[in-house]
């Protein structure tokens, strides 16, 4: 794992605002090159920071019961699991999942939807907040989007797709998705990981989101923080 922090906020999608503590995994199978969390995979400077991160800095090894009870004792009825992708750890994250749910905490997993949840994972109850990734990410399509698993997590019953954008034409990039896959409860998010750049975007994608029919979320975590890690 990367980090626990918290009490903190859920910066995006439906939960923005709610209460929660954090749990950051540390890895990921994608390269986005805007990615705001490089040091949980990217060992190399490919990301725009340009920044090679050490893993032996970053990643430490966590018993899954001393995870669970870190975050049971923040006193918060959310936890968000993050990362990097936590679904590529899935079965070492279950018993974290497990003693959450028996504690009465809700679970959300951000995941970038290129690996399907097993169904451990999802008899948990946990709500999953999809954020496959657009063209501007850097990846090749055939990486960054996985229309099987994808399909699955769609089928999940609780289930976001959040998107990252910054114009029209990411837009019509999600449109794309939709229109084969018929999404279910799509957010748009706009880029960035500063003040400024968050509200220029979301000023120049409000209202052809609106018009589309779609959700805004914003990022509260930058809004109050820019890019401070850890909170």
């Amino acid at each position: 794992m990367n980090e626990i922090f918290g009490p903190t906020v859920q910066g995006e999608g439906p939960s923005s605002g709610r209460r929660c503590g954090f749990l950051r995994l540390g890895g990921c199978n994608l390269s986005c090159r805007w990615c705001d969390t490089p040091y949980t995979w990217d060992w190399k400077g490919v990301s725009n920071l340009g920044k090679a991160f050490d893993p032996r800095v970053e990643l430490v090894p966590r018993d899954a019961d001393e995870v669970a009870e870190q975050l049971i004792d923040m006193g918060v009825d959310l936890v968000v699991i993050s990362g990097g992708e936590p679904l590529s750890q899935q079965e070492r994250l279950l018993p974290v999942l497990r003693k959450l749910r028996a504690a009465g905490i809700s679970m959300e997993i951000e995941t970038n939807g290129t690996i399907a949840p097993t169904d451990a994972v999802i008899s948990t109850g946990v709500r999953f907040n999809v954020s496959p990734k657009l063209s501007h990410a850097g990846d090749p399509h055939d990486r960054r989007i996985v229309t099987d698993a994808l399909r699955e997590l769609n089928q999940t019953d609780a289930v976001a797709f959040k998107f990252v954008c910054r114009t029209a034409d990411d837009l019509d990039e999600v449109q794309q998705l939709d229109d084969s896959l018929n999404l279910r409860s799509i957010w748009i998010m706009p880029e960035g990981n500063t003040v400024h750049s968050v509200n220029r975007h979301l000023m120049d994608l409000a209202d052809e989101i609106v018009r589309r029919k779609w959700n805004i979320s914003t990022r509260l975590h930058v809004l109050a923080w820019e890019d401070k890690r850890g909170v």
